[in-house]
């Protein structure tokens, strides 16, 4: 792709099936892990991957040839794939369907990045909901409630 020029910084949030604490302490960073090499390996430039016990956020600079929606079928195919093979959970694991998607400017990466870094502090004093509805209401995102992860208090 010749003369082809892109910078596209891409933060999207998904939730566990049935927003269930799945993501334990010790599974998290082998998980994020993973996902960062899914990213790696679907050519996408991570920058930050991170979650809490029900929702995982992901920042990745996105490629030219590949969409939103592509890259994350591919992450939660492969990641759910992997927990399923490794026999990591008692029970079967999946993620809802949807996410959230937000795209942010080169000189707003480090904000984000040490936003997601800071998921388990940001998360002991705010729920995943009032989160989740703050970003589609900083980015003007119409949205009915209806539509939404399935939310439970969790504070």
């Amino acid at each position: 792709m010749a003369n082809t020029y892109t910078q596209m910084n891409v933060h999207a949030v998904f939730s566990v099936l049935g927003r269930e604490n799945l993501l334990i302490d010790k599974l998290r960073p082998e998980l994020f892990k993973y996902i960062s090499g899914i990213l790696k390996n679907s050519k996408q430039f991570p920058l930050a991957v991170n979650g809490y016990k029900d929702h995982v956020h992901i920042f990745f600079e996105l490629h030219p040839t590949t969409s939103v929606s592509e890259v994350i079928q591919i992450v939660k195919t492969n990641s759910s794939k992997w927990i399923n093979d490794n026999n990591i959970l008692a029970e079967k694991f999946n993620w809802q369907s949807g996410y959230g998607a937000f795209t942010y400017m080169r000189s707003q990466r480090n904000d984000v990045i040490n936003y997601i870094i800071n998921q388990e502090k940001h998360h002991a004093k705010r729920s995943f909901k009032d989160e989740y509805i703050d970003l589609l209401r900083k980015f003007e995102i119409d949205y009915k409630d209806a539509y939404l992860f399935e939310f439970y208090d969790d504070i």
